[in-house]
């Protein structure tokens, strides 16, 4: 993926599809419709998967508490989003078996009746995952829960019930989404804004009006159809499009904490079934941590990007405690991450929490501009084959969705045991490799190949990480990272995991990113501020 290039692409010809947004459902469509001969265009005006699609709970779900909901107040809209999430789980798993993997999760009770009505929900949400491999629900005693989850606390512990959902890395995902879209035939570029349309006389968008946010320069993308992917910034889109239309969304605030591995001690995740506020939070292993999350709060500012605050990290924290031998210090927070929910509504008087995760494809007859609205990671193949499917009615085309088997880059071939050879090969630590093959798939031999004529790029960014210099000039080449953030938070992922170490090596990253663009030493200094500035503001909040 050379920026250049596409850009060049984008000014001087024609498409057939222009997508707005490189999320999870943008980069999903724009996969989709260049599998199905479209001449595609895909663009952000930030960094691909830098809002929602990288700030989620990282898990592939049905999502048990739509389940409850659904049979509680027999709202056959939340079965219908559980059903979709769990026939999706399988090929999210199986198209990138590099980032994406099952997950146990252990719902901890505290009575032989609680454990009872869990066991049969969860049976219940076994029996709607058709088609894939995950093992079923199991009721496990005291013993067997303290063997998987030390940290519990077994005075109040009576049981638990174990079940299995997957895990990705979300902005890794959406970015193998965009490589094969790439690869596939689609132009694609980070950090091009939309500023408006060009119309014709009866109104209906013939171009998208941009401009290049590293250097101003404003163009026009010459495009039949136009498809808007934004996420929570939707209804600014449309209303672009057309001023008449109404607001559709609603988009509430999450935030997750980052805490020590420590903390469970566990492969094993856990689903906390009882909060406060009538949600469920989960405690999951994540890059070395201990994720905690999510919370659901109403969001009117969807310009700032989302932090989080003591009173959220302390909701968080009384939320895990009571299930723990030794209580969370809240000061052991390594770092934490806020997100948007693009929740869609057509009841202002109902609140976040109660507002499903499903989408809708709108048309908007006027300008002709389509929008993907809603919907939820696990769902984003769906969401993309609804959307292409209104692309091929409009065309008159009747074109077959062929997402489902298409194996995303990095998960050609994989192996994970594919590490060792790595290792030998090149003369990497067992950790380094293993975090390569993990991050890179099939394609970690071509970080390593970097190493060979330039030995330095072994070195680690931290001692306490896996993460090396040569990732840094690989996503510069190849993965279109152009500032300091694209890299620290979401080719790798060390922006979430820990705040600390990653201003630690923001030295390092910047001067390999200079040399790699060919910043001067201001501009590699001006990098270097903005970035801390960005994570400052985080870490102010947060205390």
């Amino acid at each position: 993926m050379n920026r250049t290039a596409s850009l060049d692409k984008l000014k001087s010809e024609s498409f057939d599809i222009c997508i707005i947004g490189a999320g999870a459902s943008g980069a999903g469509c724009a996969l989709d419709a260049v599998l199905r001969g479209y001449k595609v265009a895909i663009i952000d005006k930030k960094d691909f998967a830098s809002e929602t699609s990288s700030r989620s709970t990282k898990l592939i779900h049905g999502g048990v508490r739509y389940l409850e909901q659904a049979f509680k107040k027999l709202d056959f809209a939340q079965l219908k989003q559980v059903r979709h999430g769990l026939e999706e789980r399988h090929i999210v798993l199986k198209n990138a078996p590099h980032l994406a993997r099952p997950l146990a999760l252990m719902t901890p009770v505290n009575s032989w009746l609680e454990g009872l009505y869990f066991k049969i929900g969860l049976q219940l949400y076994d029996t709607f995952a058709t088609n894939d491999t995950l093992p079923k629900s199991k009721w496990l005693n005291k013993s067997e829960v303290m063997a998987k989850i030390p940290t519990l606390d077994s005075k109040k512990l009576h049981s638990g019930v174990l079940y299995y959902d997957g895990q990705l890395d979300d902005a890794r995902y959406c970015l193998a989404l965009v490589q094969s879209a790439s690869e596939a035939g689609a132009v694609v570029a980070n950090y091009v804004d939309v500023s408006g349309f060009q119309k014709d006389v009866a109104g209906k968008i013939l171009g998208v009006n941009v401009s290049d946010t590293q250097t101003g320069n404003a163009f026009t993308i010459h495009a039949k159809l136009v498809i808007n992917c934004t996420g929570p910034f939707s209804d600014k889109v449309r209303l672009m499009a057309n001023s008449g239309l109404p607001e559709r969304l609603r988009p509430s605030k999450g935030v997750h904490v980052m805490l020590p591995k420590e903390t469970l001690n566990s492969e094993y995740a856990m689903l906390i079934p009882k909060t406060s506020d009538g949600r469920v939070v989960f405690a999951i292993p994540f890059e070395g941590a201990t994720m905690i999350g999510t919370t659901d709060t109403e969001c009117d500012d969807i310009q700032s990007e989302p932090t989080l605050n003591q009173k959220e990290k302390q909701y968080l924290a009384d939320t895990l405690n009571p299930y723990l031998a030794t209580q969370i210090d809240i000061s052991q927070l390594r770092s934490g991450f806020g997100g948007l929910r693009p929740l869609l509504s057509a009841d202002p008087s109902k609140s976040t929490k109660s507002l499903t995760r499903d989408h809708e494809i709108e048309l908007d007859e006027t300008s002709g501009l389509v929008s993907l609205l809603g919907g939820k990671w696990t769902t984003y193949r769906l969401m993309a084959k609804d959307t292409i499917d209104q692309a091929d009615e409009i065309f008159a085309k009747s074109n077959v969705c062929i997402t489902a088997d298409h194996i995303l880059a990095g998960g050609e071939n994989y192996k994970l045991d594919s590490w060792k050879e790595l290792a030998q090969k090149y003369d990497l630590t067992q950790e380094v490799a293993v975090h390569l093959v993990k991050k890179y798939g099939s394609r970690a031999e071509r970080i390593c190949k970097l190493t060979v004529d330039e030995p330095l790029l072994k070195e680690k960014l931290s001692e306490h990480y896996p993460y090396i210099k040569a990732e840094v000039v690989y996503a510069v080449r190849d993965e279109m990272a152009v500032t300091p953030r694209d890299f620290l938070a979401r080719r790798i992922r060390f922006e979430i995991t820990d705040w600390d170490e990653t201003l630690n090596s923001l030295p390092v990253v910047t001067t390999l990113m200079a040399r790699e663009l060919g910043w001067n030493p201001e501009e590699r200094e001006r990098q270097a501020d903005n970035y801390a500035r960005e994570i400052g503001k985080f870490i102010s909040d947060a205390e």
